[in-house]
């Protein structure tokens, strides 16, 4: 079932264990953040200043690139971009972006600024929409190693999650459900 996202100027079906972030702290107005209840995956739907100065796969990198900057994980060996491919216009139901381009990678990445760096997979689409000055850009962040030292790290040693991890699947239904219901949404 579609989630309104952005006060229902898109929608998208998130998975049904996502929690709202922003029922918990403050985010970015130009942001939905959602994490598992369960794990430290996380699905963020963004909408960015649209970057002309870059074509295609090449601005799914540069948005990786700042995702990784962001992390604290923009020095030599933290990031790694494992593939980028174009995702044909059929496969989505975002029929106004002039092209979109599923980037899959990973990150050592810390939480809270802590010393120890968790692996992540990052899995991102950018939808492209020079039309309205945008770049929508879906991420799923999939940790897959935990460093022991980190607060990600439960040492409950509780491994039944009472919900599934999330899958690419899971994420490739966002992705494919994602939809432009109020264009007045980019200014």
């Amino acid at each position: 079932m579609a989630r309104p996202l952005f006060g229902g100027a898109l929608s998208a079906a998130i998975p049904p264990s996502a929690q709202d972030i922003s029922e918990l702290r403050e985010i970015p107005d130009n942001q939905e953040v959602f994490a598992h209840r369960d794990t430290d995956q996380s699905i963020i739907v963004e909408i960015l200043e649209y970057q002309s100065h870059v074509d295609n796969e090449d601005a799914a990198k540069y948005h990786f690139e700042d995702v990784a900057g962001s992390n604290k994980a923009s020095e030599p060996g933290t990031s790694e971009v494992r593939s980028i491919q174009f995702v044909p216009k059929t496969e989505l139901s975002l029929g106004q972006c002039t092209s979109a381009w599923l980037l899959t990678g990973a990150q050592l990445v810390s939480k809270f600024n802590e010393e120890a760096k968790n692996t992540v997979n990052i899995h991102m689409c950018l939808f492209r929409l020079p039309q309205f000055s945008t770049d929508i850009l879906v991420t799923f962040n999939d940790p897959v190693i935990i460093n022991p030292l980190s607060s990600s790290n439960g040492s409950d040693g509780d491994a039944n999650l009472a919900s599934e991890p999330w899958t690419v699947q899971d994420f490739q239904c966002v992705l494919q459900s994602l939809q432009l219901l109020d264009p007045g949404v980019f200014g």
